[in-house]
């Protein structure tokens, strides 16, 4: 058998033609191939990602929704936090996903930029929490190694394999690559 690349093995498992045997060295299958809704959230204050991926095993997953939240800086931080609460809100209560799925918040050296990442994934979750979905955390080098293969991938090469997993002819913006990118990487490694 033609040994296969880690993409080409991931496109396998999402299509849920995957046999056991690809994966050298794998320990046997937890459980089936992830079927369902994720909403993939790349929070931020001025540009969230959101990304709706319906995943159904043996066909290629589908891209049902994506958007940018851009929130201009002469919106205060407490406006911004309640839009990125209305339009999560918006997306479960009109979309109906399985599971919210988030990048968490990366290393930043500047504490007054991690408190506003932080306060951009709390409005996220405690939307999806009040939707009554599961929420799901990623880090970003997690989501990277998951769809591209690498963790230190850069938002190209994570948009490029974005639209190529899904077979999308329209260019993805990088927020909502990196909010698709969370979704496949929690319909790739969750375990039923």
């Amino acid at each position: 058998m033609a040994r296969l690349s880690t993409r080409q093995l991931w496109k396998a498992k999402l299509e849920g033609t995957l046999a056991a045997r690809a994966w050298p060295d794998a320990p046997a299958p937890a459980g089936a191939a992830f079927a369902g809704r994720v909403l993939g959230i790349d929070p931020s204050l001025r540009g969230t990602g959101l990304a709706l991926v319906e995943f159904t095993p043996g066909r290629p997953p589908v891209l049902l929704r994506c958007a940018t939240l851009r929130l201009p800086a002469r919106h205060p931080l407490a406006y911004c936090l309640g839009e990125i609460h209305r339009a999560v809100a918006a997306y479960i209560a009109e979309l109906d996903p399985r599971h919210v799925a988030l990048e968490q918040t990366i290393y930043v050296q500047n504490f007054q930029t991690a408190q506003i990442l932080g306060a951009a994934r709390g409005a996220a979750i405690a939307a999806a929490a009040l939707g009554r979905r599961e929420v799901f955390e990623y880090a970003p080098r997690r989501v990277k190694q998951a769809v591209v293969g690498r963790g230190q991938a850069s938002k190209e090469q994570m948009a490029r394999t974005v639209m190529a997993m899904l077979g999308h002819g329209r260019t993805l913006a990088f927020d909502e690559a990196d909010a698709a990118g969370v979704a496949f990487c929690h319909a790739m490694t969750w375990r039923g």
